[in-house]
């Protein structure tokens, strides 16, 4: 036989029902707010991982210019647009490299083989000019460009995971990927524990055997730049050293042999000049710029 409760339990128990109630009330709306905040949480890191890398910004050059003659015109026009090309295609490789190497990466693999690039081609302007005209002096000036970055030179900020060599610095673009970053920096180690001797050295055609009769007149400049020549080739192979392991497949062409294709041409080419101020200039130099990576 159920018995009536006494109207005071009545009343404990409906006071019971509403404190659980407002607890399970109270629980919907922090469950609410928490989720809220991971919503907004994770926006700000969708705004990290959408960040600028940046781009590269450089000296005109055109307006530096003198009155350029016409014999020199589409030269100094083609080596303009160059200038301009060499700016875009830096531009792409600081896209496509995003995360890339250590906090020097883009210093020394996008702007530092900019420069050389830029200092061959302006030199070829002056030269241009200076065959009918006044050569204009110090346009080496212009060459050096900087980064203007959105995300404060990905490079730096990539300085904070040495294990994964800067990835961490990319905004949040390679958070949890923590298997792929560890393979490539497992394939960057391997590659430096084969040892130095795998690395192989660069070889460069031998400018010296090449020229003609110097005069006397040029003779100390053109020593200068043949020792500039061994200079350049020396410190192409101690950057192959150095970075073992960095970068794609195309690495070392992109990074060490080209820019010093740019800068053998530049130095060719103030030989050839200064021997052509009392006699026939040599012609074809140019020819023994590029190197090779003897393995």
């Amino acid at each position: 036989m159920s018995r009536a409760l006494p109207k005071y339990n009545k009343r404990r128990v409906a006071l019971i029902g509403s404190a659980t109630a407002l607890v399970l009330t109270g629980a919907v709306i922090a469950g609410s707010a928490l989720a809220g905040e991971s919503s907004k949480s994770s926006g700000a890191t969708d705004a990290r991982t959408l960040a600028s890398p940046g781009t590269i910004s450089c000296p005109d050059v055109a307006s530096k210019l003198p009155a350029i003659p016409a014999s020199a015109q589409a030269e100094v026009t083609r080596n303009l647009t160059l200038l301009q090309t060499q700016i875009d295609e830096a531009n792409k490789r600081l896209v496509d490299t995003v995360g890339q190497g250590g906090p020097n990466f883009v210093q020394n693999a996008i702007l530092g083989p900019l420069k050389d690039k830029r200092v061959a081609t302006v030199n070829r302007i002056a030269t241009a000019i200076g065959r009918t005209a006044a050569k204009p002096q110090g346009l080496d000036a212009l060459a050096p460009c900087t980064l203007n970055a959105a995300g404060a030179t990905g490079a730096t900020g990539n300085a904070g995971n040495a294990g994964n060599a800067g990835n961490a610095g990319n905004a949040g673009k390679n958070t949890g990927n923590a298997g792929k970053n560890t393979g490539n920096a497992n394939a960057g180690n391997a590659g430096k524990n084969t040892g130095n001797a795998a690395v192989g050295t660069i070889s460069c055609p031998d400018v010296a055997s090449q020229l003609p009769a110097v005069p006397a007149s040029a003779k100390a400049e053109v020593d200068r730049n043949l020792a500039l020549l061994q200079t350049q080739i020396n410190e192409a192979n101690t950057r192959l050293v150095n970075t073992v392991g960095q970068g794609g497949p195309n690495f070392v062409q992109n990074a060490i042999l080209g820019p010093l294709k740019d800068k053998r041409t530049s130095t060719i080419d103030r030989i050839a000049i200064s021997i052509g101020r009392t006699a026939a200039k040599p012609q074809g130099l140019n020819s023994l710029a590029a190197c090779t990576l003897t393995k």
